[in-house]
């Protein structure tokens, strides 16, 4: 038995303390791991966004006798996005983008994204 103070408290002032700031550590790592995911939702959004826009876009450029890579490319970089692929044929264009993700807590990958547009056959 622990001998008590000279308040008549035992002597186990403190312990709130450290069981505080063990919580705040963990409320701080899931913090940051939500961050991450969050990060990462954004990426992908930013590329399905990107790969899409840059689709509709060669699409249409297709229909009009344009080159649809060469315009899907310039719609995909400024909308945040490096086309990694693109097959043009006829009014249909398929897309491949790729967005850098996030790198926070070791995370190092790259989010792509697809998209096709075109005609109805």
């Amino acid at each position: 038995m622990t001998p008590p103070t000279p308040r008549g408290r035992p002597a186990e002032r403190g312990a709130a303390t450290v069981l505080t700031i063990a919580f705040a550590g963990l409320l701080l790592l899931v913090g940051a791991a939500l961050g991450v995911v969050q990060a990462m939702v954004v990426a992908h959004r930013t590329a399905q966004s990107a790969a899409d826009l840059a689709a509709l876009a060669g699409a249409e450029a297709e229909l009009r006798g344009a080159g649809g890579c060469a315009v899907a490319a310039a719609v995909a970089e400024a909308n945040g996005a490096t086309l990694t692929g693109c097959v043009a044929g006829g009014s249909d264009v398929r897309v491949e983008v790729l967005v850098p993700g996030p790198r926070w807590l070791g995370q190092s990958a790259d989010l792509a994204a697809t998209a096709r547009a075109g005609r109805e056959k």
